[in-house]
């Protein structure tokens, strides 16, 4: 058995902490896989407009830097533990929403999408501040690798059986039963959180000295400035993926199959990354990634038949894990190396998220203005082209980090 869980797992000692924050990372990568994807096109097929959607994901984005900065704050008062939970209550209620809107859903595409929002801004401020305590700079690399090939089970699992159900039963009752099965999870991720260890919290909030800490640190300002750009990219090809694959071919279905492929060849590439790619090869492979990344638009960009967008599922599946595990890791060990950062963690992982959610926010407001101002059929693939490069970039800002370089000392807050 030992060496059977040697193979799978490495030589990495998995805490009880360690397990449950990945056993909550997969049961919530597993929800928002069944359902996330379908709920663009839940809305989709009450308006038809990619105006609506757009202003949809818009207040979805908007929605998480706010609530990040308040989030960090409760985060410093009470246990993150209990702000894990509260990120969880907020997406249960979202589907709680959809599921109460149903038919009339569109008319509260803002509300829904602050909802949204406001959850994801708890859920991934509380998870990122546990995977920073509960990881160690040795086992982070296992961490987001099998962080997601959990996603990537869940993407292969969820859009897959989402898109069979709502297929072969009625429309509206199928949509009801997904969003249901993923108020569900939510509800088992709750019940999974009360077995994590406590983690009170105390000292005071500076949010706004790491924001400023950027003017002192190299490191922390390259790796900022790289979640802006990959914000970029994040911000439209989040939804307009899915709605092209629902334009070309009419069924949800069609979507569930996109979702399968992309995560069955994801959840391979993950496993491998996560076991192959050692410090040595970080920057190598973030450069790889983005540049694969950027290639792989020029598959959809022009003429996004059905065909081109499962090669693009399967390209993008190998290509992110190449990108995103090392700069994860790297990231982590930026803020980990950074000026008290044992005491400002919460705070470095809100400024991250900032930049982050900048990046996406800028993106859809530059979706809308295209929608409102051209032709999609003529101003999609100059978006794309311009905005999907976002990720190439964070090679450029990555490749400057020095993490064994001492940092320079710094003034107290």
């Amino acid at each position: 058995m030992n060496t059977f869980k040697k193979h799978l797992i490495g030589d990495i000692d998995l805490t009880k902490d360690l397990t449950l924050l990945l056993l909550i990372g997969g049961l919530y990568s597993l929800s928002v896989a069944l359902s996330n994807t379908f709920v663009n096109i839940f809305l989709w097929k009450q308006t038809g407009k990619l105006l609506d959607i757009g202003l949809y994901n818009l207040a979805v984005t908007v929605a998480q830097p706010f609530t990040f900065i308040l989030a960090g704050r409760w985060a410093k008062k009470i246990d993150r533990v209990i702000v894990l939970r509260i990120g969880v209550i907020f997406l249960a209620l979202f589907y709680l929403s959809v599921l109460a809107f149903g038919a009339s859903a569109s008319k509260y595409l803002l509300i829904l999408g602050a909802l949204l929002g406001i959850g994801y801004g708890f859920y991934w401020l509380a998870f990122n501040v546990l995977t920073f305590e509960i990881t160690e700079p040795e086992t982070r690399d296992f961490f987001n690798g099998f962080l997601g090939i959990l996603t990537s089970a869940g993407g292969m699992i969820g859009p897959f059986a989402a898109g069979f159900i709502i297929s072969k039963l009625e429309k509206v009752s199928g949509y009801s039963i997904v969003f249901g099965i993923s108020l569900g999870l939510f509800a088992l991720a709750v019940v999974l959180s009360f077995s994590l260890k406590r983690r009170p919290a105390n000292g005071k909030y500076y949010f706004k000295r790491i924001l400023s800490e950027r003017k002192h640190n190299l490191n922390w300002k390259m790796v900022t400035n790289a979640h802006f750009f990959q914000g970029l990219r994040e911000g439209i090809f989040a939804f307009m993926i899915s709605v092209l694959v629902f334009l070309s071919t009419g069924t949800e279905m069609a979507l569930g199959t996109y979702g399968l492929i992309n995560s069955g060849v994801s959840f391979l590439a993950y496993f491998a990354v996560s076991r192959l790619i050692k410090k040595e090869l970080r920057l190598k492979s973030i450069l790889l990634g983005g540049l694969t990344l950027y290639a792989s638009l020029f598959l959809i960009a022009f003429d996004a038949t059905y065909t081109k967008l499962l090669i693009y599922a399967a390209v993008i599946a190998i290509a992110y894990p190449l990108l995103l595990v090392p700069y994860l890791s790297i990231t982590y060990d930026v803020i980990g190396s950074g000026w008290k950062a044992a005491e400002m963690r919460i705070e470095y992982i809100v400024v991250r998220e900032i930049f982050l959610n900048s990046g996406r926010i800028v993106s859809i407001l530059l979706f809308l203005f295209m929608v409102k101002t051209m032709d999609a059929k003529e101003g999609l693939p100059i978006l794309f082209l311009a905005l999907g490069a976002g990720h190439t970039l964070i090679y450029l800002f990555i490749r400057r980090v020095r993490i064994n370089l001492p940092q320079r000392k710094q003034k107290e807050a």
